[in-house]
């Protein structure tokens, strides 16, 4: 018998890997499940055990393609069809997040939509890691458990032994993010003040403090096409900044996003694995970190009725 037979756990095919370090770190085994397509493209999920009266926890990123969010709701709707007791989204990272508000006319609130399809889906509590933004947790009916990345990437920055750090917001909605981290590393904090003319499209404008003569971590919640990232590097080092760090949680990295950040002044690139990056062929200068003790932790918490919010004892961001 396992250690906890007693939670089951359910995994669709956005981040298995991640799933079965989670299942691993619980003691518990992946419950079967199936996940395949019609030759049309559409998905099927069926659940290959009895989960009637059980506390199920399903894991699954909603990163593109839209399928692993589809999985998500079907295998949502699947369990509460088959009578499980709970049903717990886990979603460690929580696409469609940056439509978080209608900024200009005729968008959609994305961010919103998706909490309602999972809400209508059957989902009785969620998890997420690191929101773009976190209102989004107000977007949900539900109880939701909202868990921050810096428990796992304060201590390794802290490992470093970097001296004389700045941390370094690349704009200003990663401050309280970067403020947090500054403050638990004892280091300095500097802004770059950026503007966004389009999508996936960012202009340096100004910088925020010093970091002439120092080392530099930038911490943000995740990194896409790495345009920001990189060209707030390229500017730090223009001001005199010595080695450039990076540590962002969700490594979307789409488009050229690898190739523009191996070519870049960023020496280090540290993420986590909310994403899958097992068939990325990433470059030397890459550090993924698992965020499956976190996850696991905080599902035996939950099971065990037990606090989550003291996981962040001093490394929530603050005000």
């Amino acid at each position: 018998m396992n250690l906890r037979d007693d939670i089951k756990l359910v995994t669709g095919t956005s981040n298995s890997g991640l799933a079965k370090k989670i299942a691993n770190y619980i003691g518990t085994d992946l419950a079967d499940c199936v996940v395949t397509h019609f030759s049309d493209g559409e998905v099927f999920v069926q659940i290959d055990e009895n989960i009637r009266g059980a506390d199920l926890f399903i894991v699954q990123s909603t990163n593109p393609p839209a399928d692993n969010l589809m999985e998500l709701l079907m295998l949502i709707e699947a369990s509460r069809r088959a009578s499980a007791m709970r049903i717990t989204a886990v979603i460690p990272y929580y696409g469609y997040a940056r439509a978080d508000r209608k900024d200009r006319p005729r968008v959609s609130i994305t961010a919103k939509l998706v909490a309602n399809l999972i809400t209508t889906a059957g989902a009785d509590r969620v998890i997420t890691m690191d929101l773009h933004a976190s209102q989004i947790q107000g977007f949900f009916d539900l109880p939701h458990d909202h868990l921050y990345s810096s428990v796992i990437f304060n201590q390794y920055v802290a490992g470093m032994n970097v001296s004389n750090l700045t941390v370094v917001s690349p704009d200003v909605g990663s401050i309280k993010l970067a403020r947090a981290t500054a403050s638990k590393l004892d280091a300095e904090l500097a802004i770059v003040d950026k503007r966004r003319p389009k999508a996936n499209v960012s202009q340096v404008m100004n910088l925020i403090g010093q970091v002439e003569g120092r080392n530099i971590l930038i911490r943000d919640d995740m990194v896409d096409t790495a345009g920001s990232i990189c060209s707030a590097a390229e500017f730090l080092k223009e001001r005199g900044a010595l080695d450039i760090y990076a540590a962002c949680t969700h490594g979307v990295l789409s488009g050229q996003a690898i190739e523009r950040i191996d070519k870049s002044p960023i020496k280090r690139m540290i993420i986590c694995d909310s994403i899958d990056q097992s068939k990325r062929n990433l470059p030397p200068k890459f550090e993924v970190l698992t965020c499956s003790e976190l996850i696991g932790e905080a599902i035996k918490r939950i099971f065990d009725e037990e606090s989550v919010s003291s996981l962040f004892e001093n490394q929530l961001p603050p005000d």
